[in-house]
This record gives C-alpha cells, sequence and structure tokens, in this order.
C-alpha cells in the first residue's frame, strides 16, 4: 500500500475537518457544563462523526452509482468543493460560519436552548463531519475499490478524529497556546494546501475523460 497516499488522505482529511479550529467552538458549544459532561459530550460527538463518516466511506460509492453519477464526475465537483472550502479558509469565512452556526444553535430564541446537549448537532454534524468531510471520505474511498485501502482510510480517519476528540479534551488549553490569531494563522495554512489538494483532485477526475494536462 502507497505510504505516500495514505499520508496525502490523512493531511485532506485534517485540513477539512480542521480539529484545531473547531476546538474553541467546541469550548463555546459546551460552557457551562461540568468536566464530566464536557467529556461525554466530547466523545459522543467523536463518535456519532466516525459513524457518519464510516458510512460515507463504505458505502458513497454503491450511492454514486445508484443515482448513475461517475467517480470521474464525483472527483471534479468534490474537488470543486474542496477548492470552496479552501477558499473559505484562506478569507476565514469559514471559521466565521462555524461561529454562527454556534452561535445559533446556542441562543435561546432558536429552539435550542443553550442547555441542551449540542454533542450530535452542531457538533458531530456538521462542523466535524460536514459535506466537505463526507465528500472526501467519497473520494478517498474511490482511488481504490479493495477492502485492504477502505481499511486504511477508515484508520486515517479515525486517526484524525482521535487527535479532534483530544484537543477537544484539551480544549481550554489550546485556545490559551494558539490564541485567535494562531489559530487564524493555521488555518490559511491549511486553507493553501488544501486548494492545492482540490486542485489535484479536479486533475485526476479531468484524467479519467483524457483531459488533464498530465496526460498530454
Amino acid at each position: 500500500m502507497d505510504t505516500t497516499l495514505l499520508i496525502s488522505a490523512f493531511l485532506t482529511l485534517f485540513v477539512i475537518i480542521d480539529p484545531i479550529a473547531v476546538a474553541p467552538l467546541f469550548m463555546a458549544l459546551t460552557t457551562g457544563m461540568d468536566p464530566a459532561r464536557r467529556r461525554a459530550a466530547a466523545f459522543r460527538a467523536i463518535l456519532v462523526a466516525a459513524a457518519v463518516l464510516t458510512l460515507f466511506g463504505l458505502f458513497g460509492e454503491a450511492l454514486l452509482r445508484y443515482a448513475g453519477i461517475s467517480l470521474d464526475a464525483f472527483r471534479i465537483s468534490g474537488g470543486v468543493l474542496l477548492f470552496l472550502i479552501a477558499v473559505e479558509m484562506l478569507f476565514e469565512k469559514r471559521t466565521s460560519r462555524r461561529s454562527n452556526q454556534a452561535q445559533t444553535v446556542n441562543h435561546p430564541d432558536a429552539g435550542h436552548p443553550g442547555d441542551d446537549d449540542p454533542a450530535v448537532f452542531p457538533i458531530a454534524v456538521p462542523l466535524v463531519a460536514g459535506p466537505g468531510a463526507m465528500a472526501t471520505m467519497v473520494l478517498l474511498a474511490s482511488q481504490d475499490p479493495g477492502w485492504a485501502w477502505r481499511a486504511a482510510i477508515l484508520g486515517v480517519t479515525l486517526a484524525v478524529l482521535a487527535i479532534t476528540l483530544t484537543l477537544f479534551l484539551m480544549a481550554p488549553l489550546v485556545d490559551r497556546l494558539a490564541g485567535r490569531s494562531g489559530i487564524n494563522v493555521l488555518t490559511r495554512l491549511f486553507g493553501i494546501l488544501l486548494a492545492a489538494l482540490a486542485v489535484q483532485i479536479v486533475l485526476d477526475g479531468l484524467g479519467g475523460y483524457g483531459l488533464s494536462p498530465t496526460t498530454g
């Protein structure tokens, strides 16, 4: 199995899920919880996110076939989606949007009282397992039809989620150490990396139609 592909998969998922940016939002959404309840919420959120991403990793390709969508077409559209997410990260729009989602759910007039458990919504979905992460799971799983590759992708996913869980449990410390400025800088760096990965995915999709510059 190609180690380079696994490293690329890990980096892609890490950038898409963006644990460093999500951790402060987790802390904000669980403000007022006692430590035991906050830890339970962190574990619940990661378990739900893992289940959602696993479903898309295992059955996303079959769903595409059922819908009559080719893998190359999905690669192109998925690459474009990831590129748009990268642009949002570069201009801080993604972090702002996630913050707005968190504030909306915690607002007492939004139909979700502040003391409700936010572990499933919005922490698990869409803050951790968002549309970009779901599309990425399908894209990564489609690179190799073998079950060994899919098992490796699921292992990579669990590794990223384990890092996310660790940062959730350390959220107050992460926020103090990195600060808002540090998180913004890291988000921009991740955005540049994601943009490059997104372009590569689009080129791979175009290659399926004989249109990639690398095939010329």
